[in-house]
């Protein structure tokens, strides 16, 4: 396909994963190629892109559900074709244009809208994640459908940027689909990560009153994020809370604790899940999930309004960047151990020059 293009480079550096594993799976070059475009995508240089648990559940197969095979290691529950290029979290310029993408999109500053309802210039039956069924953030260039590339307007920084797409994303599409509104008190689990810090905002920002779960040591960051109470994770919800207190759980962590989640919901209550860091089997009594009338949410694929809410949110000014340390795209290992140690409040993100 013809294109209108910027580049002239022919290739670029980047991180490549190149199987299941460690971190020594992930092998920093400088000679990718250069990705080409179809007729509907776009090229964008990439300026910062941000570290996410799905990249390191990626690369050690997390997701596969199989018995060592890794035949259902994506998000998609495909296996996983390698080398790939990861990373979720994208800020950048535009620099090529496909055949059928207007060329006046050339140097619009952009995020990327990680879950992908098209690719290669054709609808996808099943929706992808950037950087898990497709090359990714972790370089100097990288590929998406136009739809998929939003024009930003903002005086962040493209690290302060790159710290919105995946994470707050996720954040929106579980208030989003768990339909929190201003008369809601809303309880997140896990809420000094990247999702938990992000739906603390973005439900402070629909006018809902916000309990967070965290660890001691930041509980003082979370109240000046916009949360209304905090708790440590060593209390016990039902103590701490009280039976039926709670409209909306925001659950990112499962495991053991997970009972609880539902004994402090109310009756109608609804629960919204989109990560499970604490152990993903749990124990459920399906008596209190139907005589409490409760609704539960899977929240993986993006509502298609969920993104440009989010920019809209960006540019209006209804919630801030966490950006906790950036690193070099060459430093992505170092980057990654820092992440696993869950020691920060908001991102980890790579800077590329």
């Amino acid at each position: 396909m013809s294109e209108v293009s910027n580049v002239k480079n022919t290739t670029m550096k980047g991180v490549e994963l190149i199987g299941h594993g460690g971190p020594e799976m992930l092998q920093y070059r400088t000679d990718i190629a250069v990705p080409s475009l179809t007729a509907n995508d776009v090229l964008i240089r990439v300026g910062a892109a941000g570290v996410n648990n799905t990249d390191i559940n990626t690369r050690i197969a997390w997701y596969s559900k199989g018995e060592g095979d890794d035949v259902d290691a994506s998000w998609s529950g495909s296996a996983l074709v390698f080398p790939r290029i990861q990373g979720a979290d994208v800020c950048g310029e535009i620099v090529a244009v496909g055949s059928n993408v207007s060329h006046k999109r050339l140097g619009e500053r952009v995020l990327i809208e990680p879950c992908l309802r098209e690719a290669n210039s054709q609808p996808l039956a099943m929706p992808w994640y950037f950087g898990s069924e497709c090359d990714g953030g972790f370089a100097e260039y990288t590929s998406v459908a136009s739809k998929h590339a939003y024009k930003i307007d903002s005086d962040f920084s493209d690290a302060e940027l790159a710290s919105f797409p995946c994470s707050y994303s996720t954040a929106e599409n579980m208030l989003t689909r768990a339909r929190v509104a201003a008369a809601d008190t809303v309880l997140v689990s896990g809420a000094s990560g990247g999702v938990g810090s992000a739906a603390v905002q973005l439900a402070k920002a629909r006018g809902a009153k916000v309990v967070a779960i965290t660890s001691a040591s930041k509980t003082q960051e979370l109240l000046q994020i916009g949360a209304d109470e905090v708790i440590t994770r060593d209390e016990d919800l039902v103590t701490a809370l009280g039976n039926n207190s709670i409209d909306v759980v925001i659950d990112l962590v499962a495991g053991a604790v997970w009972p609880e989640f539902l004994k402090v919901l109310k009756p109608s209550g609804r629960y919204a899940v989109a990560g499970a860091i604490a152990g993903p089997l749990v124990e459920l009594d399906v008596r209190t999930l139907y005589l409490k009338d409760l609704s539960f949410f899977g929240c993986t694929v993006l509502e298609p309004q969920v993104f440009g809410n989010l920019v809209n949110h960006i540019e209006q000014g209804n919630i801030s960047p966490l950006v906790a340390a950036t690193f070099p795209l060459e430093r992505v290992t170092q980057a990654q151990e820092l992440f696993l140690q869950k020691q920060y409040i908001g991102k980890i993100v790579l800077t590329i020059d």
